[in-house]
């Protein structure tokens, strides 16, 4: 992302994009901006709506905890989210606020809670899960919102998963190789393949979930090495490994 501007305040808003547009702030947004950061009249801040690209605009204080925003130009047109599906066992509300952000920097273009004999705990705050997403993606400069999808059991998720698309499962007891060799090996890097990937809950998958995952076609058990991640840091290690081989960092 060649000369990005650090210095700029990012914000996610849910408006229509275009010039000399003018788009009054949330209470929360304003505050943020004049009262944390204490940003004044005319100082830049860049905006997106995952759709019109990123817009450099010019803050207007209208009051002490008001402002609004004036759109100047485009400075990013908008790019369509990865072609990749991050699924993931629920886990502990702080750790999984985690999980959510690193998806999202990583590049995961779909996030899916996926329900499991071994999981935590069947329920997800969706709404906290969109939070982190915004919030990660506020930081990192990406234009587009993953698509946040609701929580299924293991068996419709892998159902829902199209044919072509190459599923990589974290697995600890696949036989410890090189996994970029794996990766490489299982899809032609110098073409766009369709992207999954599947982290389990801390206690594992079941044997009989473990033998439906494998039962798919088009799908590669994957060791991340000698050692026994946990599920957030399985996250990014899985992540990085694939969009390196695969995926958008090639």
């Amino acid at each position: 992302m060649p000369a990005y501007d650090f210095k700029a305040p990012r914000l996610y808003v849910e408006s229509a994009l275009a010039a000399g547009g003018v788009l009054p702030l949330e209470r929360a947004q304003a505050n943020y901006l004049l009262n944390v950061l204490r940003r004044g009249e005319d100082d830049p801040v860049l905006v997106f709506n995952g759709r019109d690209g990123e817009w450099h605009a010019k803050l207007v204080a209208t009051g002490r905890k008001d402002g609004a925003l004036h759109l100047v130009a485009q400075v990013r047109p908008q790019h369509p989210a990865a072609d990749l599906h991050y699924l993931f066992a629920p886990i502990k509300s702080a750790r999984l606020d985690y999980l959510a952000q690193k998806a999202v920097e990583m590049g995961a273009g779909v996030i899916r809670p996926v329900l499991t004999r071994f999981t935590q705990g069947d329920r997800v705050n969706m709404e906290r899960l969109r939070a982190n997403a915004i919030e990660a993606a506020e930081q990192c400069g990406i234009l587009a919102i993953p698509d946040l999808a609701p929580p299924l059991r293991l068996g419709e998720a892998l159902a829902g998963l199209e044919a072509e698309r190459l599923l990589v499962f974290c697995d600890e007891d696949a036989p410890i190789a090189d996994p970029v060799r794996a990766l490489a090996g299982a899809a032609d890097p110098s073409t766009p393949t369709p992207l999954a990937v599947l982290v389990g809950p801390e206690g594992g998958f079941s044997e009989d979930e473990r033998a439906a995952i494998r039962a798919r076609p088009n799908t590669l058990a994957l060791s991340l090495g000698p050692r026994i991640l946990r599920a957030d840091t399985a996250a990014v290690a899985v992540l990085a490994l694939v969009q390196a081989v695969l995926g958008d960092c090639r």
